[in-house]
């Protein structure tokens, strides 16, 4: 089983930025990955995904233009890149893997979890 560890969230003020980190442990080559987020209240929503050599990323409607993913298989690494964060970005941030290397957009399709990271903007 793939163990996910999420660092790099926090307090920022809108407009600031903030960097995820997502540190997989196991072989995770050519499994797809992704962020998602999930504020009180909410369903949880999809962030960004990213296919297995990088080379082709999804990013969720509501972020895109502010945020890019990207990951590095040596270590075992994805990132979130969050840039012009918005208080409507609050919430806890969780990076996800599929077995399969196919993209998906639906929570149920992922089989590990990390714990989550807490990413609050201030007005």
């Amino acid at each position: 089983q793939v163990q996910l560890v999420e660092s790099g969230g926090g307090l920022v003020q809108a407009g600031g930025s903030l960097r995820l980190s997502c540190a997989a442990s196991g072989r995770t080559f050519t499994n797809y990955m992704a962020w998602f987020r999930q504020a009180p209240g909410k369903e949880r929503e999809f962030v960004a995904g990213i296919t297995w050599n990088g080379m082709t990323t999804f990013i969720g409607d509501s972020v895109k233009g502010r945020f890019t993913i990207s990951r590095d298989n040596a270590p075992n690494t994805m990132y979130l890149q969050m840039n012009s964060l918005k208080p409507e970005d609050t919430a806890v941030y969780s990076c996800a893997i599929r077995r399969s290397y196919t993209p998906s957009r639906a929570p149920n399709e992922y089989d590990s979890w990390g714990q989550g990271t807490q990413v609050t903007v201030s007005s």
